[in-house]
């Protein structure tokens, strides 16, 4: 048998003076885009199982919502995981912790495009690639939202905020400026939805989806009441910023019904001491004061529960693994963790 033309030695020691494996001059090879899509969708969680987000049901009741903090480490841990699969040698794992780096930094610009391409926006997986921005990603946070709201409104439109000042109406210029990005929004059941932001947000709205024009009064503790609108509709407020109320009029027979034809009359007394209110000369400029927004609910803040005004508020902070003071407790967890 012939002896080898190089021994074991020899071909460490090469290795040694020579690591590169081929030319530098020649161009390195990118991800195939159906893998870097898959690697994308697993950064969001998209595909991960319910079980290893929500361990235990009491975790996540009815009628309930959390945020939280999206883990960097933990997805980046799960790409390692998908990319890992048949390297068995000592070559493809130096390999697998070379490129993770570059693996890293180039999802975290192709995950800003995964919901795009969910919604079928932008074209194909290369042209949301080159439209995205060419930066490092942020922080990522989102909610957990369960709740019988997801399944009555399969479209609610949900919106995060950088700051806590928002206007109680849907504000165009104010929401170009001061929205998050949603990475991701999506219902994983009929009744649970999940959301994904880029950045912190100060204030989280869910809303009903704005599918048509919808008339009505607002009730409290029995005494109905609109809204002074101007002539395009927005809310007229006062010198505190607080919205201008009318008080709807009811039949003397049932007050559960809404005397239209005095609430008319009463709008129209009220134009000369409110400029900007459109002039009641029919029932369009009417209609204008009985538009009922869609029904939202906002969190914002720090502590608190959300009320009855539509205002909720964030949890400033959550122990994760709170530490254990009881002398015997602690004896019984030190003898379950041996």
């Amino acid at each position: 048998m012939r002896a080898a033309l190089i021994n074991g030695k020899e071909a460490l020691r090469e290795r040694l003076t020579a690591p590169s494996q081929v030319q530098q001059t020649m161009p390195e090879a990118e991800m195939p885009p159906y893998m870097e899509s898959f690697l994308a969708r697993l950064r969001l969680l998209v595909g991960v199982p319910f079980d290893y987000l929500i361990p235990d049901e009491r975790l996540l009741p009815a009628e309930s919502i959390r945020f939280f903090f999206l883990d960097r480490s933990w997805t980046d841990r799960l790409v390692d995981g998908a990319i890992a699969v048949g390297k068995i040698g000592t070559r493809e794992q130096a390999h697998h912790h070379a490129i993770h780096p570059a693996v890293r930094q180039q999802l975290d610009l192709t995950e800003r495009g995964v919901r795009d391409l969910q919604r079928a926006r932008g074209g194909a997986f290369l042209d949301v690639k080159q439209a995205l921005a060419k930066k490092s990603a942020g922080v990522i946070t989102g909610f957990l939202l369960r709740s019988s709201a997801v399944s009555g409104w399969p479209h609610m439109d949900v919106r995060a905020y950088d700051r806590d000042d928002m206007p109680r109406e849907f504000d165009p210029a104010a929401s170009t400026d001061h929205e998050l990005p949603k990475l991701r929004l999506e219902r994983l059941s009929p009744s649970v939805l999940i959301a994904l932001f880029e950045g912190v947000p100060k204030m989280v709205m869910c809303e009903e989806p704005h599918h048509g024009v919808q008339f009505g009064v607002h009730e409290d503790k029995g005494v109905f009441s609109v809204f002074r609108r101007s002539d395009v509709g927005q809310a007229m407020v006062d010198g505190g910023g607080k919205p201008k109320i009318v008080k709807v009029p009811v039949r003397k027979s049932n007050h559960r019904v809404v005397a239209v034809a005095d609430l008319w009359r009463q709008m129209k007394s009220d134009v000369p001491a409110n400029p900007g209110m459109p002039q009641q000369t029919g029932s369009a400029s009417f209609a204008i004061e009985l538009l009922n927004l869609p029904w939202r609910q906002r969190f914002q803040g720090q502590g608190g529960k959300p009320g009855m005004t539509g205002i909720g508020a964030f949890v400033a902070s959550l122990t994760v693994a709170p530490q254990i003071t009881d002398a015997d407790f602690q004896v019984m967890v030190k003898s379950l963790v041996k």
